[in-house]
């Protein structure tokens, strides 16, 4: 049986949809009309070895900070459903994870408790997409997956390599945290969504 959820979303300013299969990977289908983004969103997905379908619109015409930010929002709602109880899953996974130049430490705990702590070098915009808006895409992602992130840039880094390392290490985090390893719920309280 596979782990998967159908998230959608719509408001004034955005519409979204997020299919997620955490156990079976497939191309990805990713059309958010920011391509520096789609080109984040593929990293994520197949560096986490998950079947991922992102469609999204909004007021690119104002920013793309609306759009950015609720993609965070409904990929996080979907991984939360996927995950549904967590039963068996490893649950924390940590990484140092390299690309060229840029160095991203990262590590992740699925525990029901939302929080985000990022240290990276937000300055600038690569291609309509601002860089400030990356620790409110984890923010928005990690308050909605339930989960603790932290994101640490080790050294400076090119914009690109810097944003596509963030991603690639939030990637690998994910595939690590959501294997099964168990039957049980690990947690001495009983329970990782409350």
């Amino acid at each position: 049986m596979h782990r998967t959820a159908l998230v959608k979303r719509q408001t004034a300013e955005t519409e979204l949809v997020v299919e997620i299969d955490l156990d079976e990977y497939n191309d990805p289908l990713i059309n958010s009309s920011i391509p520096f983004f789609d080109h984040m969103l593929d990293q994520l997905a197949k560096h986490s070895g998950f079947a991922l379908r992102v469609e999204g619109t909004g007021d690119t015409e104002i920013d793309t900070h609306h759009l950015i930010e609720d993609t965070g929002i409904v990929l996080g709602r979907a991984l939360n459903q996927a995950l549904d109880k967590r039963i068996g899953i490893v649950r924390y996974a940590s990484i140092n994870l390299v690309f060229d130049e840029a160095m991203i430490r990262g590590a992740i705990d699925i525990s029901g408790r939302p929080y985000f702590d990022g240290n990276l070098d937000v300055d600038g915009d690569i291609e309509g997409f601002p860089l400030e808006v990356l620790p409110e895409f984890f923010r928005a992602f990690t308050d909605q997956a339930k989960l603790t992130l932290h994101l640490d840039q080790l050294k400076p880094a090119n914009k690109h390599h810097l944003a596509e390392a963030s991603f690639k290490c939030l990637a690998k985090l994910l595939k690590a945290a959501v294997k099964i390893e168990g039957k049980d719920i690990p947690s001495t309280k009983g329970t990782l969504t409350d």
